[in-house]
């Protein structure tokens, strides 16, 4: 099973971007969906987090802006990004977390904000 991400794009500040993530097949024990991001020289950071249950997590500077939604029915998982900032420049990555230790991993998709 794969992770395809997707919707990065070059975007002026301000504007926003919609990403999604979609699994090729279905992943038996997922327990948490979440979006990852790693600009150059940094390391990968949370992004935003929705557990089995509803319950979803911001990264404190994007909270307000940004919206993680999940479409059961599809396997997918998306993150609305509003009023974006250059400081929001990275290649964002989705994952799926499983209750039995093992993280599936989607590649990157790259977000340029410009200012």
């Amino acid at each position: 099973v794969q992770l395809q991400a997707s919707g990065g794009g070059l975007v002026q500040a301000g504007g926003s971007l919609r990403l999604s993530c979609t699994a090729s097949g279905k992943i038996g024990g997922v327990n948490a969906r979440g979006w990852y991001r790693q600009a150059p020289g940094k390391e990968r950071e949370l992004v935003a987090i929705i557990i089995n249950n509803g319950i979803t997590n911001y990264e404190d500077s994007v909270k307000g802006r940004f919206t993680i939604s999940r479409d059961i029915r599809k396997n997918t998982v998306s993150l609305e990004m509003n009023s974006l900032k250059p400081e929001d420049t990275a290649v964002y990555f989705c994952d799926a977390k499983t209750n039995y230790g093992r993280v599936f991993w989607g590649q990157g998709t790259l977000v340029t904000v410009s200012s």
